[in-house]
């Protein structure tokens, strides 16, 4: 019983670390909002955040999108193959196409547009403003993804020792 959980666990953790990932970047783009200046162009706009911060919240959120579908449909097939019945071959190969996006997300998460873009935008108050943590929350999305990698293997595992090798 303790296995089937900690297999479930690992396989939700995805969409809250992801969740968690967008939260953190919207906590930071508001400090930096709040931070940036009292300029014409740095006025705030919308739910605390200025105009740049506010279309940094757009990549941002992108970004959470594409990885939080990848980490829902990993979750979704990684509970789908607990089960011991066949088509368990294509649970793993649309697990597998999954990780296309995952990647894409994860990777620019890592190139992090945050600072880049504020650079680009000509506001490096807003890129200094910046808290500490948002530079690593990628990290969230790195160990969301090896989470479930490893619910994932324990899912198939558990199903292949209950059911009988075909015929």
């Amino acid at each position: 019983m303790r296995e089937r959980t900690g297999t479930v666990v690992l396989l939700l953790s995805g969409p809250v670390l992801t969740a968690a990932y967008a939260a953190l970047n919207y906590a930071a783009l508001r400090t930096a909002s709040g931070a940036q200046g009292a300029g014409p162009a740095d006025r705030i706009v919308s739910g605390g955040l200025t105009s740049l911060g506010s279309d940094l919240w757009w990549i941002v959120r992108g970004v959470a999108l594409v990885a939080g579908v990848a980490t829902a449909g990993i979750a979704v097939v990684g509970l789908l193959l607990r089960r011991a019945a066949r088509g368990r071959g294509a649970l793993l190969v649309s697990s597998g196409v999954l990780i296309l996006p995952y990647t894409l997300g994860l990777a620019a998460a890592v190139y992090n547009p945050v600072p880049r873009l504020a650079g680009f935008y000509d506001h490096p108050a807003f890129a200094d403003a910046l808290p500490p943590y948002q530079y690593v929350s990628a990290l969230l999305l790195l160990v969301a993804a090896l989470a479930q990698a490893v619910g994932m293997v324990r899912a198939h595992t558990a199903a292949r020792r209950v059911s009988p090798p075909p015929r």
